[in-house]
């Protein structure tokens, strides 16, 4: 039974240093994808209180909620995922400006054109195709963010 239990928890040690190693590893996509989904939960949330709790329009609500994810994703993005070390007003407010336009910018083509024209032009259902405009969401926001909003500055690794 002793013997059993010591291999028992060699192995949750290997394990669990195989899962750090995974997670070190893919640390950026890992936090993006997490940070992510708090992300959309910001949204729901902040569009409930908008429009069910202050009763405020509902087209105004998700205008407000969108806002206020996007919001908490420039701050989780800069902090936790990409680690960003600008941190003077003019350079934040450029890094945020950046962050919103390329959010407004993927919205535009993918969540709103690529979604219009699967729906409307191709004919694919309504839910499949959102779902795979929210992929490409993911991986256009992901890139615009690394490569750049917050990329490295090559003089200073």
């Amino acid at each position: 039974m002793i013997i059993r239990t010591k291999v028992n928890l060699r192995i949750n040690i290997i394990n669990m240093k195989k899962i750090i190693e995974l997670y070190n590893k893919y640390k950026e996509v890992i936090n993006y994808l997490i940070f992510g989904g708090f992300s959309t939960l910001v949204n729901f949330v902040s569009y409930y209180i908008f429009a069910r709790t202050l009763k405020i329009d509902e087209v105004v609500s998700s205008g407000l909620s969108w806002f206020c994810s996007v919001l908490f994703a420039y701050v989780t993005n800069k902090l936790f995922v990409f680690g960003s070390k600008k941190n003077s007003k003019r350079e934040v407010i450029k890094e945020m400006i950046s962050f919103f336009l390329a959010r407004i910018i993927s919205g535009a083509l993918c969540d709103v054109g690529t979604f219009a024209l699967m729906v409307k032009v191709l004919g694919i259902n309504d839910i499949i195709a959102k779902l795979i405009t929210q992929i490409m969401v993911v991986i256009v926001n992901y890139l615009f963010s690394k490569l750049f909003i917050f990329k490295k500055d090559k003089n200073k690794r």
